[in-house]
């Protein structure tokens, strides 16, 4: 998996990186230090900002797009978080030994993350199973592992996987299965540009790709309706 070298992070970046990682209620131990939102004020991202604005024939100084640079230099950095999540505390110990051994589903997680071909959002649901092997997991930590994924520069294929192999990992089940559900607005704003196009990615692990019958159960726990509140 990939990770960043440790950051000094925004305030309010930090903040989203604590939730993630840390259950509701719990105390955070980080503090967001620096300047105004914690950002070091190298002024490069700032700087190609303004160099994209000109090249594509704006006046980057014009009233609209004065703060323009600082301002994309902040969203990039939130939407990116998931680099600074340090897995072991979003776990936080929450793996427990448990005697049940049928399949365990969490569906329609939603998700925002930023395709590195285009740095345009794909956005949509994620659907996760695993069959226990004497441990579960934490309710809340699957969106959460979703989460720390999604917040980086992504092709949806690996962030598929990498889902799937992260509880394989943390778990031990007997298997994992993982389908996302996404639209993609580089298929919708720009290229083919077809509105309503949706890409399903899927990755099975262990059981889920041995057995059919394992299969078939995810799949139609993912197709049945979801209960009103």
């Amino acid at each position: 998996m990939t990770e960043r070298p440790p950051a000094t992070l925004a305030p309010n970046v930090r903040r989203l990186v604590d939730e993630i990682e840390t259950e509701i209620g719990e105390a955070s131990d980080i503090e967001g230090t620096g300047s105004r939102d914690g950002l070091e004020p190298n002024g490069r991202v700032e700087a190609a900002v303004r160099e994209i604005l000109t090249e594509i024939g704006e006046d980057a100084d014009r009233d609209g797009l004065e703060g323009t640079p600082e301002r994309v230099h902040r969203m990039y950095i939130e939407l990116t978080a998931g680099y600074h999540v340090d897995p072991e505390r979003l776990v936080n110990g929450a793996i427990f030994d448990v005697e049940y051994s049928e399949m365990v589903v969490v569906k329609d997680v939603p998700f925002y993350s930023l395709c590195e071909h285009h740095l345009l959002p794909f956005f949509g649901t994620a659907h996760v199973a695993y069959v226990p092997n004497g441990r579960v997991i934490g309710l809340s930590k699957i969106p959460r592992v979703v989460e720390m994924y999604a917040r980086r520069l992504q092709v949806q294929e690996p962030l598929t996987q990498q889902v799937a192999d992260f509880l394989m990992e943390r778990l031990a089940p007997k298997g994992v299965g993982v389908v996302v559900e996404a639209t993609h607005l580089c298929a919708v704003m720009r290229g083919v540009r077809k509105p309503g196009t949706v890409m399903t990615t899927s990755a099975v692990l262990g059981l889920f790709r041995r057995s059919d019958k394992t299969r078939a159960e995810f799949f139609a726990h993912i197709d049945r309706p979801a209960p009103t509140a």
